[in-house]
């Protein structure tokens, strides 16, 4: 019987922790670090960076860019369920390095909108700080809500659009990107050598270089035609 108990209450937090994992983090962030220590970007790049380099090589390689580069920029695709990785150098164009599965994600297409609708954003954002301490392991933590995001939410009386939105490592999440442990530590080692200011991130709810968003059935803003042809105007300029 205590085993049962002992069991059923796992099951119990590991519920919790897929359904609130970003406050859940917000919460324990603390205690994690005190347990695992206060590591530093630097220390994780010491960590994770020779291996993370030695399987980003080929790739680097075979699109002929130096590592790092000068720029990047990550694409996540909901519908598609892939996150691209395109880099440059300061004298080339954009060239497509690899691409990752994401692993969880959740809600619909369709923009966030508030705290708690469970959706991925959509929109063109900037990686604002990185996390060392992550319980997902490694995260990216991207400036949602952006000026697009808060103009429409002042204008519709959204008084909480959210936040707190990771690409992380694991495989589960709400609101954000999973990429697993192994890609994270990858893509977090290469956004800190190729440096925040230098990546842009576009996430799409479909690749539009290859199709038109499919008919729904719910109702997307009346600003989301405007959202969408400005994330079409940047998927076009990354073609192979």
């Amino acid at each position: 019987m205590k085993r049962k108990y002992i069991l059923f209450t796992i099951l119990i937090l590991v519920a919790i922790s897929y359904l609130f994992q970003a406050k859940i983090e917000r919460m324990l962030s603390p205690v994690i670090n005190r347990i695992k220590g206060t590591a530093t970007v630097s220390d994780r790049i010491e960590q994770y960076g020779a291996q993370a380099r030695e399987r980003m090589k080929p790739y680097f390689e075979s699109a002929g860019i130096h590592y790092p580069p000068s720029h990047l920029i990550l694409v996540g695709l909901k519908q598609e369920k892939i996150l691209e990785v395109w880099a440059k150098d300061s004298n080339s164009e954009f060239k497509k390095i690899r691409e990752y599965p994401i692993l969880g994600s959740s809600g619909k297409l369709g923009p966030k909108l508030e705290e708690g609708d469970k959706q991925v954003p959509e929109g063109i954002y900037i990686i604002d700080s990185l996390n060392p301490n992550s319980s997902f392991h490694l995260s990216l933590r991207l400036n949602y809500p952006n000026k697009f995001d808060l103009t429409h939410a002042k204008a519709e009386g959204r008084n909480n659009p959210g936040g707190d939105i990771m690409i992380h490592g694991s495989s589960v999440s709400i609101g954000c990107l999973a990429m697993g442990n192994e890609p994270i530590e990858e893509i977090f080692v290469l956004a800190a050598e190729t440096g925040i200011k230098n990546i842009k991130v576009i996430l799409s709810p479909v690749d539009f270089r290859k199709t038109d968003l499919p008919e729904l059935n719910h109702e997307l803003p009346d600003w989301a035609d405007e959202l969408y042809s400005d994330i079409q105007r940047e998927l076009e300029k990354l073609k192979p």
